[in-house]
């Protein structure tokens, strides 16, 4: 039900948009784009790719600039709507519901939103380039810290005399790799030969942090006792951690950048407009939570913002087990 009223309320709205278009685009046989085909004519008006493609991106079937095949069964599905949203809008407009003063109001609701979205685009086009996002990664370089990765190798065994029984063997030259294979108790290291693969110790039970921390390649540590047995580790190399790409790091500082670029322009539309709400200040209720105050609304579209510093890493999941780290 949910998702045929959203369908019912896409349609609508397209309509009313469509209502607007209808008497300019009679007889209208330049492309509105370069490049741009026509696919359909509805009654003598031309129905473009572009706006196949427009009303899919805005859909969320397709992401906005992305291409859209005219053989595909997508874009004959919206190339259908686009042809019924033309049909509906003629229809409305012999029965005169252009006249109608709510659909006055709903044309000029969307005539805004329409104009206040390029408007977004105008500016984040000119302020989100290739120097802004370069600079950008170039500072946040400088700021950011390189931890240290360590690739270790562990066995897992359930007692501590286990644990002492299998170092007596690694003193006397026996192969790591192959009594991990052959006495570790951890499934997800054991068939590689115990490999923990690299980590930040960041990301590994405070136990681990503890025993590593002041190793050097090739030592053994342990046994050690851990929420899952007694461990035995060895250090196979450590690194410095490789800083992010710019191309990696490239969506989420225009995600940053974007947000920037409509921040400032609403605050200094905001700061240069006289605003008045008129809604009734609320009621005060004792003892009920009270809401932070918002930043000024963003208009669709402009929604996303940056959760974490441009360059900053994603915070590590917690692992199944403290014998799984992320390999990297």
């Amino acid at each position: 039900m949910a998702c045929s009223k959203l369908k019912i309320g896409i349609l609508l709205a397209a309509t009313v948009l469509a209502l607007a278009a209808c008497d300019r685009n009679k007889g209208a046989e330049n492309p509105p784009e370069v490049g741009d085909v026509a696919v359909a004519r509805v009654e003598g008006l031309t129905v473009w790719a572009s706006d196949v493609k427009r009303e899919a991106a805005a859909q969320g079937l397709i992401g906005e600039g992305e291409p859209l095949d005219q053989q595909s069964d997508l874009f004959r599905r919206v190339l259908d709507e686009v042809v019924d949203q033309k049909l509906l809008a003629a229809e409305a407009m012999k029965r005169k519901l252009d006249r109608d003063s709510l659909a006055l109001r709903r044309l000029a609701a969307a005539r805004e939103r329409v104009l206040s979205d390029m408007l977004v685009e105008s500016v984040v086009e000119k302020g989100v380039n290739d120097n802004a996002i370069r600079g950008l990664y170039q500072e946040q370089l400088k700021l950011s810290k390189q931890s240290e990765e360590i690739r270790a190798r562990q066995i897992m065994v359930p007692t501590q005399a286990d644990g002492e029984a299998i170092k007596k063997l690694l003193t006397s030259g026996a192969s790591f790799d192959a009594l991990a294979m052959e006495r570790s108790s951890d499934a997800a290291t054991r068939f590689n030969g115990g490999d923990l693969g690299y980590f930040t110790l960041d990301v590994m039970p405070d136990v681990y942090d503890a025993a590593l921390k002041s190793t050097k390649v090739g030592d053994t540590v342990g046994p050690f006792r851990t929420e899952g047995g007694w461990v035995l580790l060895r250090v196979e190399d450590k690194r410095l951690e490789a800083p992010i790409t710019l191309e990696a790091a490239r969506p989420q500082i225009v995600r940053f950048l974007t947000y920037d670029q409509v921040r400032d322009l609403l605050e200094k539309l905001r700061g240069a407009s006289k605003i008045q709400t008129l809604l009734p200040k609320p009621t005060d209720v004792p003892g009920a939570p009270r809401e932070p105050a918002n930043a000024p609304p963003l208009p669709p579209g402009a929604q996303e913002s940056l959760d974490d510093a441009p360059l900053a890493s994603a915070p590590a999941e917690a692992t199944a087990s403290p014998a799984a780290p992320k390999k990297k």
